[in-house]
């Protein structure tokens, strides 16, 4: 360790336990200035009440309370990172600046000018690996490319992987931290245009305290992922997605609990966690799947699907319970189960003929949990323009996921209580009916269908087979 200071860039890593960088820089230098910047770039042009916010502000209150107690505390500034950085960097006398690896386009193209203003101010620029377990060019096919195939990958990254590669990274916080004047203190969320955000219609545990939390509920439900992970009515999946998202929780620690047990649940969550690492090193090698579809035949794709039918999709009015539950759910907590999404995406590109770029960006700007390389993974898989062996011809029918991953209705009836009264088998597909419930009526209590399965699988076939 010397005796010189370095800035700490706090992005998508909001915990002091297990953080890369922080580690990195607190084994170098012998005082260390931890730094968030609210980006107004990212900020400017969301609504006042995004519940990520919420959600941050919430990690970021906890992250600079877990530094007081050691004698430090969170730098917080508004501004342009590529500006505030460099003036903070030397405003504090710092040798270096510290950050965990970013690997969106934007990020990448923010830290190339972070480092290039650094550079010329004679600091280093110092990004590290924390937010995956292989980055970049780690895993390549024998000819040197990047994998374009999850399984290959998966293999690869399996035979690759040591239980090693998990372990934490200690960082001695005690007597290292600088405190932060009182002009950079962590703000407000009203103070910064957020007066409306919240995360309570989600009720979940926010922070580095309710990532532990969740992981330590999710341990015990672990075993039996496999099986329940596809139901949305019940308590199946992990609920953590936000917390890798922001950092909250290191992908070590949710590989680790994989590891913990031998079970298909634990086997089946790694390979999702591998799935999550597939999709950042494809952003990373092909950036430009961020606005266009990877595979070359679909980029000039014109898709014929009706603007009222876009707008029914959004409202979770497209008459298709399962489709509107699941979009309903989007809309009121800003979560939506993985299986739900799938069922949503297909819909909206194979049954509504609409472009997969439009529902990319409603989630995009919906989800809590929003992460570019996996949201814009999951939209291309499922509207297969993507790289993955997703054929075109696979096209979800909506009434008999319904019947498989909901068979009692117990989840449409929470987001769509105006079917509530149907029974078991109308109330996946309400128009198929023999007869419904006395004083409801199609059309009035809820939409019908505004598209016919069966007509829209063809059109669909056509649309992409023409390719």
């Amino acid at each position: 360790m010397t005796t010189s200071a370095a800035l700490m860039w706090f992005r998508r890593d909001l915990r002091a336990i297990d953080n890369t960088a922080l580690f990195q820089a607190l084994q170098a230098h012998s005082r260390v200035v931890c730094v968030f910047v609210l980006d107004h770039l990212i900020l400017a042009p969301l609504p006042d009440d995004d519940r990520r916010l919420a959600f941050i502000h919430a990690a970021l209150q906890e992250l600079d309370h877990s530094l007081q107690q050691h004698g430090g505390g969170l730098h917080a500034v508004q501004g342009n990172p590529a500006v505030e950085i460099p003036r903070l960097a030397q405003q504090f006398a710092c040798d270096a600046v510290y950050c965990n690896r970013d690997y969106e386009p934007y990020a990448r193209a923010r830290d190339a000018q972070v480092a290039a203003r650094l550079a010329a101010q004679g600091i280093a620029f110092q990004p590290c690996k924390d937010q995956v377990i292989f980055e970049c060019d780690e895993l390549l096919t024998g000819q040197g490319r990047p994998y374009t195939v999850f399984t290959p990958y998966m293999k690869a990254w399996r035979q690759r992987f040591s239980p090693a590669l998990t372990q934490p990274r200690p960082a001695p916080l005690a007597g290292a931290l600088a405190l932060p004047p009182a002009q950079l203190r962590l703000p407000a969320l009203a103070d910064i245009g957020f007066a409306n955000a919240t995360v309570a219609d989600l009720r979940l545990p926010t922070g580095r305290s309710g990532a532990q939390q969740l992981l330590q509920d999710f341990g015990d439900r672990l075993s039996h992922y496999k099986a329940t992970r596809d139901f949305p009515a019940i308590k199946g999946v992990s609920y953590l997605s936000a917390h890798l998202r922001f950092g909250t929780l290191s992908i070590r620690e949710a590989i680790a609990l994989a590891l913990q047990e031998e079970s298909e649940g634990a086997t089946c969550w790694l390979n999702e966690l591998i799935w999550r690492e597939f999709y950042q090193q494809l952003l990373w090698h092909f950036p430009h799947v961020a606005s266009d579809s990877f595979k070359e035949q679909y980029r000039g794709l014109v898709f014929p699907g009706k603007e009222e039918w876009y707008a029914a999709w959004c409202q979770g009015r497209t008459g298709y319970p399962i489709v509107d539950a699941a979009m309903r759910q989007l809309n009121h907590s800003g979560y939506m189960h993985n299986r739900l999404r799938m069922i949503a995406a297909s819909f909206l590109v194979k049954d509504l003929l609409i472009d997969w770029r439009r529902g990319e960006a409603y989630f995009a700007a919906k989800l809590l949990d929003f992460d570019l390389a996996a949201n814009n993974g999951g939209w291309q898989w499922a509207a297969s323009t993507g790289c993955d062996a997703q054929p075109y011809f696979r096209i979800f029918n909506p009434v008999s996921q319904s019947e498989k991953f909901d068979p009692e209705g117990k989840f449409i009836r929470r987001y769509v209580p105006e079917l509530a009264s149907l029974d078991d088998k109308a109330i996946h597909a309400p128009w198929l009916a023999k007869s419904l419930p006395a004083g409801f009526e199609l059309g009035r209590d809820y939409p019908a269908p505004i598209v016919e399965h069966a007509e829209q699988r063809e059109l669909a076939l056509a649309l992409f087979g023409r390719k």
